[in-house]
């Protein structure tokens, strides 16, 4: 608009005197100083300046032109608006700086009839100025009034098409929709409400929301509820249930939400209802199939343990509970003989039995898997409790079981622990009862057995050793001791046997009755009779060195695994020539069972090893089952007589005859097969001479001197004890 005005006076301009217009130039800047800042315009610095000065020049063509018009002054103030210069200063800073500098900026301060002409034209420029600025005021003011009634118009549309909305919404729901007053009183229901409850609008406007309680709602509920009227919550979600007219029960889903009123008070309740009775049935049923065994019906391990945790997380001082672990005997050969689904239909009678045996409040029967069962007896008084219990189900097994034709016996072994909750957890409570079942089966089975702390405790020791005894040979935990075997009719020593000694970092010396056999369970029992047998051969080598003629031979045990190693043989005879033993000075001793049923390959072994001249002798002879005829055969040189033979012949003054007749037969039976004869356990002089008076050759015991390290032989051999 600005850009149509200026080029409109350009063309109407008629010229001037170079130095009027310089003045006029001089006048329009002092002009836009005066006025920028006052205005709100929407131009830059520059562009005012030069708006003002085509203004400018306008009116000294105006002031000058012949005849004089003011209408120039009129369209000055029209343009003055037109450009936003509306501000409250603007207008009276322009008609003061007109009147003061404007003909003293030309060069005529003192031109009585250009003071004329300039009062007539800021007369002019005033009231342009007024005009156009109450015609702007008129328009803005009638675009308020238009946009107001658009608006309104808008709004009413606005409003009747979202109550349209709201009330098809309302009717045609799927959910069921409810309102009612802050008081409860119910207002109205859609038509899907009616339908999932069975009652009409009518019916429903005669009840309030209370009376909509069911007696196994959640206490949150309700609770909930009270916060919502009370406009504590705007709205909240639960799952719950109604009575239908008809009696039965449905669930929903429950949103039920706040109205407030342009005060922000609660006006309104909203409720939205969708039925999910279903998806409850559904979820029910799944739960139901997820915590239950689906074989024989009963609770399964997931429910037992959440039950479990239930009674741990409820427990107070002194509540005790107790478990029976039951597992089944011989059941896997009835499964996999007979079939499974025989074995199922086992499973299904035992299951029954257990639920009807053992029912009643705070009892809990649960299938673990395969063929084991657990009892879980809440609030016990004691052990007796939780035995009874265990006796029910024994009882209840006695009675055969007729499955497809077969007459089935059937019997169980269980694991019973009792305590109070106190100080244990639930994982302590399974673990006691899985390893008292386990007790259960090694004592024979079709019985029970119940937790003992200091039976635990040797079995958690006997499982430490085994877990620690791989890295205790690395660490150099095991010693070996010696023992001598004493020739009795001189007192010579002969021999020596290398006992292995195991110093434990927490349970501190072991005798090889602690973890011989864990050594032979776990495998150990080879790489550790290797070391065992290295370290007695290099004693024995430095004997001979240092003792010659008079060095003993060294006797090492021989395990039944160690037997029937296929590198056997080539160990010793490793071990005989990195130490430089002669093979002579090596006895291997095995256990009278172990070599009696020793196969054809270690028997090679064996022989192999006497053809090499190690010798071989029998240990804890006569306490195992032996085949006389078999012995001639065997490479034996040596028999060692059990010691349990010599407590008859301990005594001072008299002698079992049984043990001495029995020690007798046996010497005589070695000497027939031109063995030697060790007596073992010998601890009194009167025995050691009536060993000798029976023919014994050498002996071993406490009376000639307890186990101990090399030294102690050294001693013996020089005579220094």
């Amino acid at each position: 608009m600005t850009e149509r005005v200026d080029q409109r006076v350009r063309e109407d301009r008629s010229p001037l005197d170079p130095a009027v217009l310089a003045g006029a130039e001089a006048f329009a800047r002092s002009w836009a100083t005066a006025v920028i800042g006052s205005s709100y315009v929407p131009m830059t610095r520059a562009e005012v300046a030069q708006h003002l000065q085509d203004l400018t020049e306008l009116l000294v063509e105006a002031l000058f032109a012949s005849p004089f018009r003011t209408a120039p002054g009129y369209e000055i103030g029209s343009r003055l608006v037109d450009a936003h210069f509306t501000g409250t200063d603007t207008l009276g800073r322009t008609i003061q700086l007109l009147g003061e500098d404007l003909l003293a900026d030309l060069g005529f301060p003192g031109d009585d009839k250009l003071q004329s002409r300039l009062a007539a034209l800021q007369g002019a420029l005033s009231a342009g100025y007024a005009r156009a600025l109450r015609e702007r005021t008129l328009a803005e003011q009638e675009a308020i009034r238009a946009a107001v009634l658009d608006a309104r118009d808008q709004a009413e549309a606005m409003l009747r098409a979202s109550e349209a909305r709201f009330r098809a919404m309302f009717t045609e729901a799927a959910i069921g929709i409810g309102i009612a007053d802050i008081e409860g009183r119910i207002l109205d229901v859609n038509q899907a409400l009616q339908d999932m409850l069975g009652f009409s609008v009518e019916e429903m406007r005669l009840y309030n929301v209370r009376d909509l309680m069911h007696p196994e709602d959640a206490g949150s509920v309700w609770r909930l509820y009270d916060q919502l009227i009370a406009g504590e919550c705007d709205h909240y979600r639960a799952e719950k249930r109604f009575h239908r007219a008809d009696g039965e029960q449905v669930w929903t889903h429950l949103t039920l939400s706040l109205v407030r009123d342009d005060h922000g008070e609660p006006q309104y309740q909203v409720a939205m209802i969708e039925d999910v009775t279903d998806r409850h049935l559904l979820q029910n049923r799944l739960r139901y199939q997820a915590l239950h065994d689906p074989l024989t019906g009963l609770p399964n391990r997931a429910l037992f343990l959440e039950r479990l945790g239930r009674v741990f997380n409820n427990r107070t001082k002194h509540v005790r509970a107790g478990l029976c672990y039951l597992d089944l005997d011989g059941f896997k050969v009835i499964n996999d003989s007979l079939g499974h689904d025989t074995g199922d239909q086992l499973l299904v009678e035992v299951g029954r039995r257990l639920d009807h045996s053992v029912s009643g409040e705070g009892k809990l029967v649960a299938r673990m898997g395969g063929d084991e069962f657990v009892i879980l007896v809440e609030g016990s008084s004691g052990e007796q409790d939780i035995v009874d219990v265990a006796d029910r189900v024994l009882t209840e097994l006695e009675a055969p079981i007729r499955i497809a034709g077969h007459e089935l016996s059937v019997s169980a072994s269980i694991g019973i622990v009792e305590r109070e909750l106190s100080g244990t957890t639930s994982a302590d409570l399974m673990r006691d009862a899985d390893i008292t079942l386990y007790w259960a089966k090694a004592d024979g089975k079709a019985r029970w057995a119940l937790y003992d702390p200091e039976r635990n405790a040797k079995e958690v020791a006997r499982f430490t050793l085994s877990a620690t005894m791989p890295r205790a040979l690395e660490r150099g935990e095991f010693y070996v001791e010696y023992q001598p075997l004493v020739r009795l009719e001189d007192s010579t020593v002969t021999g020596v046997e290398a006992l292995v000694r195991w110093q434990h970092p927490e349970f501190g010396r072991l005798a090889p009755d602690r973890f011989i056999e864990l050594a032979e369970e776990t495998g150990l029992i080879v790489p550790l009779g290797r070391w065992v047998l290295r370290r007695a051969c290099e004693e024995a080598r430095r004997w001979l060195e240092e003792f010659g003629d008079s060095a003993p031979f060294v006797s090492v045990n021989l395990a039944v695994r160690q037997s029937r190693d296929p590198e056997l043989v080539r160990d010793v005879k490793r071990i005989l020539d990195e130490c430089g033993l002669p093979p002579h000075h090596l006895q291997l001793e095995l256990t009278e069972s172990a070599i009696m049923g020793t196969a054809d390959e270690p028997l090679e072994a064996l022989r192999a090893l006497c053809d090499m001249g190690v010798r071989i002798a029998i240990d804890d002879f006569g306490t195992g089952y032996s085949n006389l005829a078999y012995l001639k055969h065997l490479p034996v040189h040596e028999l060692k007589i059990a010691g349990s033979f010599m407590e008859g012949l301990r005594a001072e003054n008299e002698e079992d005859p049984v043990d001495s007749q029995i020690v007798a037969t046996l010497v005589q039976l070695a000497h027939a097969l031109s063995l030697g004869v060790t007596a073992e356990g010998v601890e009194t002089p009167a025995q050691a001479a009536r060993l000798l008076r029976l023919g014994c050759d050498t002996g071993q015991g406490w009376f000639f001197a307890r186990p101990g390290p090399p030294e102690n032989i050294d001693s013996l051999l020089r005579g220094d004890l």
